[in-house]
């Protein structure tokens, strides 16, 4: 009899376990069944409008309450700059960083301008690297494509231990001399020369999974600072397809997630305003060149939009109708109200910001920035 029950309770555990083990993987394979655009919508749906608006601000973080301003609003990304590093350490700044990813719903994308050279934030700062990251002229000289190749690792690397998943780097402008603004930043005055650099660059970020930026789209060539007053160039378009535009094309083959466009007017697209105000660059960058990653804006504290439009209310709002889906600002909740009013005032369709949030969360969940 007690062999009886014995075999009984084996055949029953056995039942149990196939049945617990067979019911675990039809879960699993349930799971596995959701698309990332399935997930992705499913994000969306949970959204409010001022959520969704918040996602597309990529905020310069605040000197104060950081986490505790992240908990309430919920901005898709801080930029930190050199000011966050200097008085820190390795550890503070992951600290930091996790902090506020535990109070967002949606992780952020937390960037930094870590270009090499004279743009440099973290690595500016002994306690995070024992020399500045070299600019990539500097590179070419000294090594070639293959120290480019190897720096483009390192720095993601770095960048990726202090929980920062966002550069916004490459530069893939093109100068033409030792005298222009932005000569220091570039690679090269040669676009074919600055394209292979980009190929470079680009593949191995994504392969540490770092969250790229082309800037500055449509190129900045000889201009001047827009950090200080408005600038306008007078090039024309044939100068931008067979120049300019070059690195950009190349980005853009390769995969890169993010492209910043810059504030100069450009005669070529639009007389009337600065390209990253411009819906017709903006429709340029979509249509003609066949880049559906994220559009964001520089700077948007910056002169060359200011002094053209005044209140930053009005930047952000013009910011969104020209195509733009994340704002480089420094200021968060204005922005947010103001684009939350023109929604509701008819100005911006919350299609519109559906669009560009889909753009915002592909990428994150690309990038293993959110999961599934």
């Amino acid at each position: 009899m007690k062999q009886y029950f014995r075999n009984v309770l084996i055949v029953t555990l056995s039942v149990v376990l196939i049945f617990s083990t067979t019911f675990g993987v039809c879960t699993a394979s349930a799971k596995d069944k959701v698309s990332d655009e399935e997930y992705i919508e499913s994000l969306l749906d949970e959204m409010t409008l001022k959520e969704k608006i918040a996602q597309m601000l990529f905020v310069y973080v605040p000197k104060e309450d950081a986490k505790k301003k992240q908990k309430k609003h919920q901005y898709g990304g801080y930029l930190l700059f050199a000011d966050n590093f200097k008085k820190s350490n390795p550890d503070k700044i992951s600290t930091k960083i996790g902090g506020w990813q535990k109070v967002s719903k949606i992780s952020m994308l937390i960037g930094v301008d870590e270009e090499g050279g004279t743009v440099v934030r973290v690595s500016k700062f002994k306690q995070f690297r024992s020399k500045p990251y070299k600019s990539p002229r500097k590179l070419a000289k000294l090594g070639g494509y293959k120290l480019i190749k190897e720096d483009a690792s390192n720095k993601s690397n770095t960048l990726k231990k202090l929980g920062i998943n966002t550069n916004l780097a490459p530069v893939a402008d093109v100068t033409y001399s030792s005298r222009d603004f932005m000569y220091q930043r570039t690679f090269s005055n040669n676009a074919k020369k600055t394209a292979k650099y980009i190929h470079t660059v680009v593949p191995m970020m994504n392969k540490r999974r770092v969250v790229g930026t082309l800037k500055h789209f449509p190129g900045y060539g000889g201009n001047g600072d827009t950090h200080k007053k408005i600038i306008v160039d007078k090039r024309k378009l044939r100068t931008f397809k067979s120049r300019d535009l070059l690195p950009f094309e190349q980005g853009i083959k390769d995969g890169v997630p993010m492209i910043m466009v810059n504030h100069n007017i450009v005669n070529a697209f639009d007389k009337k305003h600065p390209a990253s105000m411009s819906k017709k660059v903006h429709q340029y960058l979509r249509e003609d060149m066949k880049f559906d990653g994220i559009i964001i804006t520089d700077g948007l504290g910056m002169k060359g939009v200011v002094n053209k439009y005044g209140s930053n209310e009005e930047v952000a709002v013009r910011a969104v109708k020209a195509g733009n889906d994340m704002l480089c600002t420094p200021y968060g909740v204005t922005s947010v109200n103001a684009i939350y009013q023109a929604v509701k005032d008819g100005e911006i369709s919350e299609k519109r910001i559906n669009a560009s949030v889909r753009r915002i969360l592909r990428v994150k969940l690309k990038y293993g920035i959110i999961k599934k």
